[in-house]
């Protein structure tokens, strides 16, 4: 187990800057809710401190330093929700995250559910071999949101999501979720 708690650091995405201003990111301050997003990178990762060791069960998650400072995006988004990442063996993947230092919160169905720092990191088992496959980010309203489909119901009672089309011209699946409920109040 790792001393402190693994923690994201940045997300690499594979996209240009470009396409992530046309979602309406600031690509010029691309920090969101304290993890750094790096566009152009050869492929989806995840740089995390606190980690015991490197590429669990094959997933990109590398060692990584560092604080992201706050910004301001047009969107709205305020914190990376999730990260998302398929398995064809959540048995095999989640004991290789927990050796890596992540600590498994619950496990439904076929998902497994990791603190991440200040996200989640889930776990789907899909048949396909270790990789990551998409980040979800938070954002109070989902209406107006670029290159999206029609907000919908979110598995999270409560919450709603709306995903990024294939017009976006993404290879890493992206959604906007909005946050969970607070009790006794709104949002």
């Amino acid at each position: 187990m790792a001393d402190v708690p693994v923690r994201a650091r940045h997300i690499s995405v594979p996209e240009p800057a470009e396409a992530w201003a046309a979602l309406g990111f600031d690509v010029d301050a691309f920090t969101v809710g304290g993890v750094a997003i790096v566009p152009g990178a050869d492929e989806l990762a995840v740089g995390a401190a606190g980690l015991a060791r490197e590429r669990p069960d094959g997933l990109p998650i590398l060692h990584a330093d560092g604080d992201a400072g706050p910004a301001t995006h047009p969107n709205g988004a305020r914190a990376v929700d999730h990260v998302v990442a398929l398995t064809d063996s959540l048995p095999r993947t989640t004991g290789a995250l927990e050796a890596a230092g992540f600590e498994l919160r619950r496990v439904a169905g076929p998902m497994a559910f990791f603190r991440f720092g200040p996200c989640i990191l889930e776990l789907v088992e899909r048949g396909k071999a270790p990789g990551l496959w998409g980040v979800v980010f938070m954002v109070d309203e989902l209406d107006g949101l670029p290159l999206t489909g029609e907000p919908r119901d979110a598995v999270q009672p409560g919450r709603r999501i709306a995903t990024v089309g294939r017009a976006a011209g993404l290879t890493t699946a992206v959604a906007f979720m909005t946050p969970r409920p607070q009790p006794g109040g709104a949002g």
